[in-house]
């Protein structure tokens, strides 16, 4: 965290920070009038989280634009001095006394920590450079006997299309051509019957402002220009190792669907209107064809809803083809144990479990001892004072996740029994402990595999007294 250019606003300056620290301390003003006022937050070159205690408007007011004004001038004066600084974001916790006293402290961006939470503690720790969790490595198992719908029909999408949209342009056999590619992936019959009749330009249209409109209706979605395709693989779907490592990919034996993140086979072509993406499957489940229309919900990080058989039968608007693979009597990859879940680690114990989450636990400590050997656990996540023996983590030589409370993480540190499978890894905080003992804790956990460390600084200053 180092500024570039001394003339410029200095991220270490205290003049940089003390408007932001003055609406801090203004905010609770009333309520910690004799106190001493301790905050927490972010301020990043996108966005920013401050806990701001922010006024009621009166019955029947809405706020005043005042009201945010003096906040986004506050925040612009620091994320200059971050731009400076070529630093993406930075957290901070200050402390302001009533004399007017101040300390606050900077957390710097680590490239080897994610970002994107709305704590002062560090996100995820990328033990390993350029590594994803397991769920987002999946590629699609091969289906030998997958075809296409026996309702696919190009000639009659096309004609059913040039009759609904008789003057719309279409693509030429060049410009799909150069869209195949551009995707490394050979483009399905029905989709290129679908761009010859319209290639959705915005250039195409003139003044009519409705001609999205009726290739929406024509097709039943959103359809995107022909150069706006894009294969939905893993990396379309971004998701913070926190959330990521939770997942699993499963698929059922009955499934149409395979139940992964991406594929290089899912060709995105538009959207329902929500920001849900339909595309052609080119890599069906066992029970799936080729060809067939899938939805990728905007809400779920893993898997795709079947819509139509074949786009024929989804610009036909003929019934949509049958349910996905439950999966129901198989033993869930994913087990949450806790006092509303499952009642015991026993309970989750078989060999396909990936994902272990010990929640909020009323009893006594659980031991790990029944998973201790299981093949594919890679993923445990355990709320703090839930463990019995925090060592027994040692034993779990495929995990590629931990996130632990930072008293079992000090046992481990400790006792130099972090796992080296590990990939990723976070410091779980609940409640409101020390940020810069949780940042030690982490940069300790980053330097076991020589990783950049999470920089941290101290800017001191007198905001004068409350008023």
């Amino acid at each position: 965290m180092v500024d570039r250019d001394s003339s410029s606003p200095s991220v270490h300056d205290f003049a940089t920070w003390e408007p932001v620290l003055r609406l801090l301390r203004d905010s609770r003003a009333t309520e910690q009038a004799d106190q001493s006022v301790r905050v927490g937050g972010r301020i990043g070159r996108e966005s920013w989280n401050l806990p701001l205690k922010r006024r009621v408007p009166a019955p029947g007011q809405d706020g005043q634009v005042e009201d945010t004004r003096d906040e986004k001038a506050a925040v612009e004066r620091v994320r200059r001095a971050l731009a400076h600084a070529g630093v993406d974001e930075v957290r901070f916790t200050a402390k302001m006394s009533p004399d007017g006293a101040s300390w606050l402290r900077l957390c710097g961006a680590s490239p080897a920590v994610e970002s994107g939470t709305d704590t002062p503690h560090p996100g995820a720790l990328l033990l390993v450079e350029g590594a994803v969790p397991q769920p987002w490595r999946r590629l699609p198992d091969p289906v030998p006997g997958a075809v296409r719908a026996p309702s696919a029909d190009p000639a009659l999408l096309e004609r059913t299309l040039r009759e609904r949209l008789p003057d719309a342009i279409g693509a030429t056999e060049a410009e799909i051509a150069a869209a195949e590619a551009r995707q490394g992936v050979p483009l399905p019959e029905e989709l290129k019957a679908l761009y010859r009749v319209t290639r959705l330009r915005a250039e195409d249209r003139d003044d009519d402002d409705d001609a999205a409109e009726r290739a929406c209706m024509a097709v039943g979605g959103e359809l995107f220009a022909l150069e706006d395709l894009y294969v939905a693989n893993a990396s379309s779907r971004p998701s913070r190792w926190e959330f990521a490592a939770m997942e699993a990919v499963v698929t059922p034996p009955d499934a149409a669907v395979q139940g992964l993140v991406g594929s290089p086979g899912w060709i995105a072509f538009g959207d329902n209107g929500g920001g849900d993406r339909l595309a052609v499957d080119l890599t069906p489940g066992p029970c799936g064809h080729v060809g067939q229309i899938i939805m990728l919900s905007h809400e779920e990080n893993v898997g795709a809803a079947l819509v139509a058989a074949s786009l024929t039968d989804l610009v036909l608007d003929r019934p949509g083809g049958r349910r996905q693979g439950s999966g129901a009597d198989r033993p869930p990859a994913v087990a949450h144990v806790n006092s509303r879940r499952l009642p015991s680690i026993e309970a989750a114990a078989h060999p396909a479990l990936e994902v272990l989450s010990i929640g909020v636990w009323e009893a006594e400590p659980l031991s790990l001892a029944p998973v201790t050997e299981l093949p594919r656990l890679r993923t445990l996540a355990a709320y703090p004072g839930t463990l019995a023996d925090p060592l027994e983590i040692a034993e779990l030589g495929t995990l590629e996740f931990l996130a632990l409370g930072p008293e079992d993480w000090r046992v481990l540190l400790d006792a130099g029994a972090v796992p080296r499978s590990l990939s990723a890894a976070l410091v779980k905080v609940h409640g409101c402990p020390d940020p810069p003992s949780t940042v030690g804790m982490a940069n300790e956990l980053l330097a076991l595999w020589g990783r950049p460390q999470i920089i941290q600084a101290v800017v001191e200053g007198d905001l004068g007294p409350m008023t």
